[in-house]
């Protein structure tokens, strides 16, 4: 069973939920971060096998992974020689709800002024 290599989790569970938000909302601004998390929601990979469609250097994807790991949105474990990346879809979770708040919100105030405008009386020409 792979060993999970857990320094990042750990901090992760140390930090706010405010504080994991916006590590997490920093990480994803970034659009090679973001695809780098479309390849892992296919599968596991190694840094090398994520590295394969960009055109920056390993070191900087590299560098990628360490914030997408310090944000808590993927884990790495230990295979033999292996160490393959995952995406943690746990730490989606709290991004999902926190825009959906919003966006309920902002439905809330349309209804209400929909209801309003539908309710006004004409003005006479």
């Amino acid at each position: 069973m792979p060993e999970t290599a857990g320094t990042a989790a750990l901090d992760q569970k140390q930090l706010d939920p405010e504080d994991q938000l916006n590590r997490a909302f920093m990480a994803l601004a970034d659009p090679v971060r973001r695809r780098i998390l479309a390849r892992l929601a296919l599968g596991d990979a190694t840094v090398n096998e994520i590295a394969q469609p960009f055109t920056v250097t390993l070191q900087a994807i590299s560098k990628h992974l360490q914030v997408l790991e310090g944000a808590g949105l993927i884990t790495r474990s230990k295979e033999a020689q292996r160490r393959p990346c995952h995406l943690n879809t746990t730490a989606l979770g709290p991004l999902a709800a926190w825009i959906e708040n919003y966006r309920l919100q902002a439905e809330e105030r349309f209804a209400r002024l929909d209801e309003l405008l539908a309710n006004e009386t004409p003005l006479a020409g």
